[in-house]
């Protein structure tokens, strides 16, 4: 008899190989998705944190906050109280990333690229120049400085590409810098004066800086300065994301209401609602209060303590610890003195 005979199956066909641009292109999605959930979901997050901060941590009077608090209101409060951090967390994204981009060639092959380096990847142009506008315009003056280094960094803009031949290089350099020290010689003059070293460190450190900060890195230091700087701009956000999230989103009072024939009663606090029948009031020192509209006999609008100055620093009649925006609505509109109400704490009925 013969053997019976042996099926032997059909060699599966070898799956294709995914091509190498496909891996990128997936890598570049990733970060890209990463990049802008951080951007988008940042901001939200700290908004929904400054309410619940700013209600003490009571549910109540946080949802009490929630339904009464637009969102064009919180949009706005953010804007305008944290957009300097969000806009110094994006500076110093693309300053560090585009050092380390240019920087990557030099490490061995296989190792991931540094996450910085692959949101910058992704982002376009016109966003990494709106963020520094933004700086630019929210940013207190005294630390404007610091965007000149960052902006070299951010665009690798070495002295090199001033001008090919070195004298003219040198010219542009030194003119540019006798226009700085111009423009802050009476700044640093009264820096010097009133001993504000911060200060002086500020105002001319920061240009000098920016001449050498374009890459491309030894490759030693690639791999460890990415560890480090990402986790250095990640604990200084959180750092400076407390205050922001403190920052009171309603505007500060003080409310004088009339309980009875010839008494009277001053109530500080942030203003939630007024309706027809009465104002809602957060009380700074907790607890929230409805008085009723026939009561209230005057309301002063004052500012918090964040907003008081602490320096006597002007650069060229601007107030080194005012924004640009700041300045200009100043000059606008001045200020006026602080109310005398402002200044005392509550008192009770009189």
């Amino acid at each position: 008899m013969s053997a019976p005979a042996v099926t032997v199956p059909a060699k599966a066909d070898p799956l294709p190989p995914v091509p190498a641009g496909h891996d990128q292109a997936e890598r570049r999605a990733r970060a890209s998705q990463s990049f802008w959930t951080a951007v988008v979901g940042v901001p939200a997050v700290f908004s929904v944190l400054r309410l619940g901060v700013e209600a003490g941590g009571e549910l109540q009077t946080t949802l009490l906050l929630v339904a009464n608090v637009g969102t064009v209101n919180l949009l706005a409060g953010f804007l305008t109280t944290a957009a300097r951090l969000l806009s110094a967390g994006l500076v110093a994204v693309f300053a560090l990333g585009a050092v380390l981009r240019v920087s990557v060639d030099r490490m061995p092959p296989g190792v991931r690229r540094p996450l910085f380096v692959r949101w910058v990847d992704v982002t376009p142009a016109w966003f990494a120049v709106a963020s520094f506008l933004l700086a630019l315009v929210t940013w207190p003056l005294l630390y404007l400085p610091l965007l000149v280094p960052a902006f070299a960094a951010a665009f690798q803009l070495s002295p090199g590409r001033l001008h090919e031949q070195v004298v003219p290089r040198v010219l542009l350099l030194c003119a540019g810098f006798t226009g700085y020290l111009w423009l802050l010689a009476p700044t640093l003059l009264d820096a010097w004066q009133q001993r504000e070293l911060l200060a002086l460190v500020l105002l001319v450190v920061p240009p000098v800086l920016a001449l050498f900060v374009t890459g491309p890195l030894p490759a030693a230091v690639i791999r460890p300065l990415a560890s480090v700087t990402e986790a250095a701009v990640l604990a200084t956000l959180v750092w400076a994301a407390l205050p922001v999230i403190s920052t009171p989103v309603l505007p500060l009072t003080v409310t004088t209401i009339e309980s009875a024939p010839g008494v009277s009663e001053d109530i500080r606090g942030h203003v939630v609602t007024v309706d027809d029948v009465n104002v809602v009031l957060l009380q700074e020192r907790g607890g929230v209060r409805y008085l009723p509209v026939d009561q209230v006999r005057a309301q002063v609008l004052c500012p918090s303590e964040e907003e008081l100055p602490r320096r006597q620093l002007r650069i060229r009649d601007f107030h080194v610890e005012d924004s640009l925006l700041e300045g200009l609505g100043r000059r606008v509109r001045p200020v006026n003195r602080i109310d005398a109400a402002c200044r005392t704490v509550d008192r009770g009925p009189v």
